[in-house]
């Protein structure tokens, strides 16, 4: 049974949750990309909870439920410096595992503090320190469109999102939409996002924030990771390229790929099924163990 919490941020900011699993059991954490809430895991908050796990799935600041950030901030220090605040509630540190911006903020969190054991295992979700233009591009004039006029109708939003990705089937039932969309007063859909996450001084139009610090930073940070990690890339993605991911198993020597078959960047999403069966293999394997 899903239950439901907050989390305190960097900043004090409240964090939306769902959790699920026995409250005995070792902790994971799930952390979405930017855009998304934590409702986009599709399966995976209840298939880890069943495999002997805790889990948590957080919406980030400005996005679903969680308090947007009153003064604008959602820089990469700021996000995070979010995990970081959620790892320390733990008696144990968590796995993250972290899709798009949360794999790049859960990057940070754990590279960042050597010294600390932030987290006991790290799963990427179609990230890594080189990501490609084109995509990075793509998400952010598809998270800019609609932003200020939002959507008339479930549909436009299913239609929207189909062009953006095409590879996914158009659900028939669009109730699930609503998670990540909040109808206004007008009787408009809009998503379910602080604009100023994209618009704002302290925001960007990438939404990974991969490409809005020095690129040496996130290169350092995963030179530092000592714990089990993986990454899942969507074979089809147009984000993170089969050569930025090369480049991550040469960063982190230890880490292992897992390439999902007919999935783009949003690999739970598009292949639910073959993304849990990633994750949940690898964190059997890690199981309890806490890495350092």
């Amino acid at each position: 049974m899903t239950e439901h919490m907050e989390f305190r941020g960097r900043d004090g900011n409240r964090m939306a949750a769902d959790v699920a699993g026995d409250p005995n059991d070792p902790p994971v954490v799930l952390l979405h990309g930017g855009g998304q809430t934590r409702h986009s895991w599709g399966t995976t908050l209840d298939t880890l909870g069943a495999r002997g796990w805790r889990v948590y799935s957080v919406d980030l600041r400005g996005h679903g439920d969680s308090e947007w950030a009153t003064d604008g901030d959602y820089t990469l220090d700021a996000l995070s410096g979010d995990v970081l605040a959620i790892t320390r509630t733990f008696a144990t540190p968590p796995a993250l595992v972290g899709a798009s911006l949360g794999g790049i903020s859960s990057l940070a969190a754990i590279g960042e503090h050597p010294d600390e054991a932030v987290a006991r295992a790290l799963v990427l979700v179609d990230v890594a320190p080189r990501i490609e233009e084109a995509g990075r591009d793509r998400i952010g004039a598809f998270m800019a469109e609609r932003m200020e006029d939002g959507f008339a109708s479930l549909d436009e939003v299913a239609d929207a999102i189909q062009r953006y990705n095409p590879h996914r089937p158009r659900p028939s039932n669009l109730a699930g939409l609503e998670k990540n969309l909040r109808r206004r007063d007008d009787g408009r859909w809009y998503w379910h996002w602080d604009p100023a996450f994209i618009s704002g001084k302290l925001g960007g139009a990438d939404e990974t924030r991969s490409s809005l610090v020095d690129p040496q930073r996130l290169q350092a940070a995963a030179r530092a990771l000592t714990v089990p990690t993986l990454l899942v890339r969507g074979r089809v993605s147009d984000l993170l390229s089969e050569e930025g991911a090369q480049e991550l198993l040469e960063l982190v020597p230890h880490a292992r790929l897992v390439d999902v078959a007919g999935a783009g960047h949003m690999v739970a999403g598009d292949r639910n099924d073959l993304f849990n069966d990633a994750v949940v293999g690898f964190l059997d394997e890690v199981g309890g163990r806490v890495g350092s």
